[in-house]
């Protein structure tokens, strides 16, 4: 079954969200600077071919953690996360980007990202 976040829930998990979002971006850009460097035949500090493997499996299993929460991940350059919720009784995905600190939008999902609004309460 898919979780639904309260958005006491969801705030709560975004310690956690963040210090693995931090990782990613690391990741992220050595991965593609030394995948760059292998594809041009040439070397890199950050390693060769082994040291490439083994980011994308730091990859794979810091975003397997975003989804065994029950996030839905909606990119990864920037990433985008949605935490699928209820509020004032309506279907909605709560929604996070890249560059946020804290968790302060939401979206129908119908509305996609381009919908996205303020969480009620939240100062702009």
């Amino acid at each position: 079954m898919d979780r639904i976040f309260t958005l006491e829930e969801a705030r709560l998990l975004m310690p956690d969200l963040l210090a693995r979002a931090d990782d990613v971006v690391v990741a992220r850009a050595d991965l593609v600077e030394l995948q760059t460097a292998l594809n041009q035949g040439t070397a890199s500090a950050l390693g060769g071919l082994p040291e490439a493997k083994a980011l994308e499996a730091r990859l794979s299993e810091t975003l397997g953690w975003f989804t065994g929460e029950g996030l839905e991940l909606k990119g990864i350059a920037p990433l985008l996360f949605d935490f699928p919720a209820r509020l004032d009784g309506d279907s909605v995905l709560l929604c996070w980007l890249e560059g946020e600190r804290e968790l302060r939008w939401y979206h129908k999902p119908e509305y996609g990202f381009a919908g996205r609004r303020l969480i009620p309460g939240t100062a702009s």
